[in-house]
């Protein structure tokens, strides 16, 4: 069953792209190459700025996420190596996808390092993930309590869906807060057990993890021209609904269904501008991090595979010494 389980979501990941690509193409047969050229050389330089600055806020409240995990397990490591043992495993969980090659591989790698037994590393992986659902649900529910017309958005669903919803995801971290103020027993759910942290830690919590999903949206705000923008709450509000299918598609990358669900979601929004905002999020976030994160692989294993033969040479030349 596990290794039936192993190959299926790669499959199901693959098959999303598939579907999703599709349906994008179809979507998108009328966009020409020309008027996509002209919607990227648009945004001008104080936006493409404004993105990266949205990219860089994005990647520190992952950091942020780790060590908010380090500091519930009762563990303390620099910034900085927490820093790039973070920005490594999601450059290359976000493009490779969960199913296939989680960023646990390069946690484990980097963390196992600094004394952390096999149990914390997956204890920091899980914390870190339900860090980032507490803060989708966190920012879903306040985005329909406001604007509970955003669920109209996606096929046309009906009002009082959004406002269902709203409820729903708000009464989620409600609940998670005062766990952790009152310290409630760990909550069981089948297999897994969710053990309240201390409020401290809750409340960076509820903290790091919108300010990812504000970095990350705020990427695509900033591509979008200012003229015929919907709105940073709009724009955030489809995001956090558009990344959070991609992921749960198990699609490497999100590619494709993320495209396509906000693309579907963005009609009042010229679709050459939506298109080319969305390239802008995949170079800044995905692909560019991707290529950084795939230096300091090969840097780190390098240095590993050094480290032995340092070694050797050193007990080779300190027999020498003894034999003098």
């Amino acid at each position: 069953m596990k290794r039936v389980h192993d190959a299926a979501w790669p499959i199901i990941g693959l098959g999303a792209v598939a579907v999703s690509s599709w349906l994008l193409f179809k979507d998108l047969r009328g966009l020409s190459f020309a008027s996509l050229r002209c919607a990227l050389f648009s945004i001008s330089p104080t936006r493409w700025l404004l993105a990266i600055g949205s990219t860089f806020l994005a990647y520190a409240a992952l950091a942020w996420y780790d060590q908010i995990a380090l500091l519930h397990l009762g563990r303390r490591l620099s910034w900085r190596y927490v820093a790039v043992a973070s920005f490594t495993a999601y450059a290359l969980a976000h493009n490779i996808g969960a199913s296939v090659l989680s960023g646990a591989v390069v946690r484990y790698r980097a963390y196992s390092q600094k004394g952390l037994s096999v149990g914390e590393i997956g204890g920091l992986v899980a914390f870190c993930s339900f860090t980032f659902a507490l803060g989708a649900a966190t920012v879903g529910g306040f985005s329909l309590l406001f604007h509970p017309e955003l669920v109209e958005r996606f096929g046309g669903a009906p009002l009082w869906l959004g406002q269902v919803g709203a409820a729903a995801l708000v009464a989620a971290p409600s609940l998670y807060v005062v766990g952790s103020l009152f310290h409630f027993p760990p909550l069981r759910i089948g297999a897994y057990e969710l053990v309240y942290p201390r409020p401290c830690v809750a409340a960076r919590q509820l903290l790091a993890a919108p300010l990812e999903l504000v970095g990350a949206s705020g990427i695509i705000y900033f591509a979008l021209p200012a003229a015929s923008n919907p709105g940073f709450a709009v724009v955030l509000g489809v995001f956090v609904a558009s990344f959070s299918i991609a992921l749960m598609s198990h699609a490497p990358g999100g590619l494709g269904v993320l495209e396509f669900t906000f693309v579907e979601a963005m009609p009042d929004a010229p679709q050459p501008n939506v298109v080319a905002a969305l390239l802008v999020f995949r170079l800044l976030y995905l692909i560019l991090p991707l290529m950084f994160a795939l230096v300091v692989v090969l840097k780190y294993e390098r240095e590993r595979l050094r480290a032995p033969a340092a070694i050797g040479e050193a007990d080779a030349n300190g027999l020498a010494d003894l034999d003098r």
